[in-house]
């Protein structure tokens, strides 16, 4: 990957000052759940958003058009929320976007179709603390608490290699994501989200690698952060880390405050 050098830290030197010359009514405010709204745990059935964020969030949600793309199934996100955004888009891009309705319904029964070949690879089903993920558009394999680490991951990888059809694998942080060939990645999830809502400008604040697919946009229409600093990250600016999230939503809070454009009247133009 190339080194990106611009990789500015978001509360510092000219950031905020940037950030706040680029949002206003006009923008789409993107969010990933795990490591950015919530923080990392060790069991993802157990994440859980700070109270101090699920305040901010809300706030933002009240005046402006939000949406969180998550990996996680849009029933699941939504669950974990608690609060419904405008879009919730599930499966790193490949379920809930609008008109892709036919599209899911294909990508439900390549998830299916891997899922039984999985089952019937003896090796990886024989390493305990393997655990395969139907996320209804989508596969995550996952191996987190395995003792071999390094096994695991040849493992699955060897599996993925015999599946048919091949999927885009998408690797994360003890996770292999299997996704179909054709659906939208994030970036083209935010792309899409941005046009259906008449929305110029795209805000995105993520922390893994299939955020990666947002941050590449490096357009003058979007503004990206990514959570915790990585120099091949293409993100244009970071966070130190999930614990700064608060802050940077409220700083948002206070930019669209100040400017005084989101109104009802505002919100009804755009929508």
């Amino acid at each position: 990957m190339i080194m990106n050098e611009r990789l500015s830290y978001i509360f510092g030197n000219n950031g905020l000052l940037k950030m706040r010359d680029f949002i206003d009514w006009n923008t789409l405010f993107a969010f990933d759940l795990d490591g950015t709204l919530a923080p990392i745990v060790s069991d993802p059935c157990f994440i859980g958003i700070p109270a101090s964020v699920r305040q901010e969030f809300a706030v933002l949600n009240e005046q402006a058009i939000v949406a969180v793309i998550t990996g996680r199934s849009r029933s699941d996100a939504l669950y974990h929320l608690g609060i419904s955004p405008r879009y919730i888009i599930g499966n790193h891009g490949a379920e809930g976007l609008p008109g892709w309705t036919d599209r899911e319904i294909e990508f439900v029964h390549m998830a299916e179709q891997w899922q039984f070949q999985l089952e019937r690879f003896k090796p990886l089903n024989d390493l305990p603390g393997i655990l395969i993920e139907n996320k209804g558009t989508t596969i995550s394999i996952h191996y987190r608490h395995v003792d071999n680490i390094k096994k695991a991951h040849t493992l699955i990888l060897k599996a993925t290699d015999l599946l048919d059809p091949q999927p885009r694998r998408i690797g994360g942080k003890y996770v292999e994501n299997l996704v179909p060939e054709g659906a939208p990645d994030k970036g083209v999830a935010l792309k899409i989200l941005m046009e259906k809502s008449g929305c110029q400008k795209g805000f995105f604040v993520g922390d893994d690698e299939t955020d990666e697919d947002v941050f590449r946009l490096n357009d003058t229409n979007s503004f990206t952060i990514r959570v915790g600093r990585k120099t091949y990250s293409s993100a244009r600016f970071y966070l130190r880390g999930q614990n700064e999230i608060r802050r940077l939503i409220a700083e948002i809070n206070s930019v669209l405050r100040g400017k005084g454009k989101y109104s009802g009247e505002k919100l009804t133009e755009i929508i």
